[in-house]
């Protein structure tokens, strides 16, 4: 097994299935008609290191999927991207999960199904997976049962391990919001929520207030805004970073996914806070000029391209 990664991604493992052009939100009992439809690799874990490493840097994936079609689409996708995919658990006991996404201008609705995602546990998680890398990142616990009462252990044991840490904990289906941060965050590097699961997961009524609540036993918390941009908080201070604004959005599908891949990208590679937020919004951008989470990440030159042409950028 190679011992070089940058980075390890465990986590959720799915297809998409995008419906865009929608003239409405569909109603109980009525037809509508879709302009567009795209089946893509899915899952915000996956679009995650599909995008990273589009970007330059080395990136395993440990999941878990069917021994079906889609089971083949998400592997293949995601060696397509470079993505070393020996680790992946395949299984004839459950079926790939797979999201139907509904696209509607710059708002969405979702329906999942789990699938075999919902069973990867930490026993399918090895010390020395771990150790083949350098940095691991994990998100959406809320889709991973089988992790659920694990996810502070898993941190721990990639902190034993010598790993830095990155955490997106995605929105809660049952909109519980039960996490135990006080026993996860304390062995996370960088924690990535948007704005409405951070207000959720601390139960605050503003960014602000969340923010302070955290900070008895966070390190580095970056709270996403969309087109509102990204504010951190790391080292007893706040900074805050404008958006690269896209006026002709084609879909939001996996845009914090990527902001996480650009946050972490420049991360590993020892940069500012500063730089980190403002690649991380560029890639979020980027991310809205193509159809799907991956579809506008070729490489670091088609990346590019896009920064200069799309948002007059250079990196």
């Amino acid at each position: 097994m190679e011992s070089n990664f940058d980075v390890l991604v465990v986590g959720e493992l799915n297809v998409d299935l995008i419906l865009n052009g929608l003239p409405r939100m569909p109603e109980v009992g009525k037809e509508i008609l879709a302009e567009a439809m795209t089946l893509t690799l899915g899952s915000s874990s996956a679009i995650f290191a599909s995008n990273l490493s589009s970007i330059g840097a080395k990136v395993a994936f440990l999941g878990k999927v069917g021994e079906d079609l889609f089971g083949d689409l998400a592997v293949n996708s995601l060696r397509d991207k470079k993505v070393y995919a020996a680790m992946i658990r395949r299984t004839s006991d459950h079926a790939t999960g797979a999201t139907i996404v509904l696209n509607r201008g710059e708002d969405r609705a979702m329906v999942t199904y789990m699938g075999a995602m919902a069973h990867l546990t930490l026993a399918d998680i090895q010390v020395d997976r771990l150790r083949t890398s350098r940095h691991m990142h994990f998100a959406s616990a809320f889709l991973q049962p089988g992790l659920r009462g694990d996810v502070g252990n898993l941190f721990r044991r990639a902190k034993e391990c010598g790993l830095t840490t990155s955490f997106d904990p995605q929105w809660d289906p049952a909109e519980a919001w039960d996490l135990d941060l006080p026993d996860i965050l304390p062995y996370v590097d960088v924690f990535l929520p948007n704005e409405q699961e951070l207000l959720n997961l601390t139960r605050k009524p503003d960014v602000e207030t969340a923010l302070d609540s955290l900070r008895p036993f966070a390190h580095t918390v970056v709270v996403k805004q969309g087109n509102q941009g990204a504010q951190a908080m790391a080292d007893g201070r706040i900074l805050s970073c404008p958006p690269f604004l896209n006026r002709d959005v084609v879909d939001a599908i996996g845009a914090g996914d990527s902001f996480d891949a650009g946050f972490v990208s420049c991360f590993i590679e020892g940069k500012s806070l500063e730089e980190c937020l403002r690649f991380g919004n560029l890639m979020g951008a980027i991310s809205t000029t193509a159809a799907g989470g991956t579809g506008a990440f070729t490489d670091r030159a088609g990346l590019q391209a896009i920064a200069k042409e799309r948002f007059n950028h250079a990196f």
